[in-house]
């Protein structure tokens, strides 16, 4: 559990909060992103479905308190490939939640080189759904048709715009277009999730509800560049709708002074 009461921040756009130190690899055209055939999807299906998800709802539940609303929104999509963009608030619990309200989807996550550098945890997380961002313009390729494989498979890709983890805030970071170029490409469904906190009955630390919206569809009739800000100013202004939605500030953030 986060003890931090008070955490002083200069940039919403590049400040980092988690309080890990590692060093990260680096994800060029050796790297292999896909980890689902022969021997390695044997090892993916354990390490996931039998491993990975149990404990992942045991802690979303018992440790933190979690809660979805408007999970009936992805029923319509249980064979179709979409997009989940949320916003990045729990050091633990942005790995875990989307697959419990996604379920029975796979879910995969872009994430950081960092999330696979870890000596045991990443090399795990290599097999249950974490797709670094690529390093050159080789890994990019792998990159890409990894993520168009899995949408074209019917299972999520969970992205977290905002990329940098500031622990129980309550309102939306600013973030760029970039990464609804993926969506707008592989012209597939945008739902957003907006991770909460909310006041518990006798205890100090927040009970997390996330609220699911969408889908959103890129506007075909744009041009592509017009299409993803479209796209993300959709996700970006009912986040922060939603946002309002916490109740509690069990850290505070406050902005540095110039």
């Amino acid at each position: 559990m986060d003890k931090r009461r008070v955490i002083y921040y200069s940039d919403e756009l590049n400040d980092e909060f988690s309080r890990a130190e590692i060093t990260p690899v680096t994800i060029d055209e050796n790297y292999r992103y896909d980890r689902t055939g022969g021997f390695s999807g044997i090892v993916r299906f354990i390490l996931y479905r039998i491993v990975a998800t149990p404990l992942a709802f045991l802690y979303t539940k018992l440790v933190l308190h979690h809660r979805t609303e408007n999970r009936k929104l992805l029923k319509p999509y249980r064979k179709t490939g979409y997009f989940m963009y949320g916003n990045h608030t729990s050091n633990y619990g942005d790995p875990l939640m989307p697959n419990m309200f996604a379920f029975p989807k796979d879910v995969y996550f872009v994430v950081h080189p960092n999330n696979v550098s870890m000596p045991v945890l990443g090399k795990i997380n290599r097999y249950i759904g974490a797709m670094p961002l690529p390093g050159n313009i080789a890994a990019a390729k792998n990159f890409k048709a990894c993520m168009e494989k899995q949408i074209e498979s019917g299972n999520c890709v969970v992205i977290y715009p905002e990329a940098h983890i500031w622990p129980y805030y309550t309102k939306i970071r600013p973030f760029p277009d970039t990464s609804f170029a993926y969506p707008v490409k592989l012209d597939a469904p945008v739902f957003s999730f907006t991770n909460t906190y909310q006041k518990r009955r006798f205890f100090r630390k927040p009970k997390i509800v996330t609220y699911i919206d969408g889908p959103f569809f890129p506007d075909g009739s744009l041009s592509i560049s017009v299409r993803k800000k479209a796209l993300r100013d959709q996700v970006y202004e009912t986040m922060c709708e939603r946002a309002k939605k916490s109740d509690v500030e069990y850290i505070k953030y406050v902005k540095k002074e110039a």
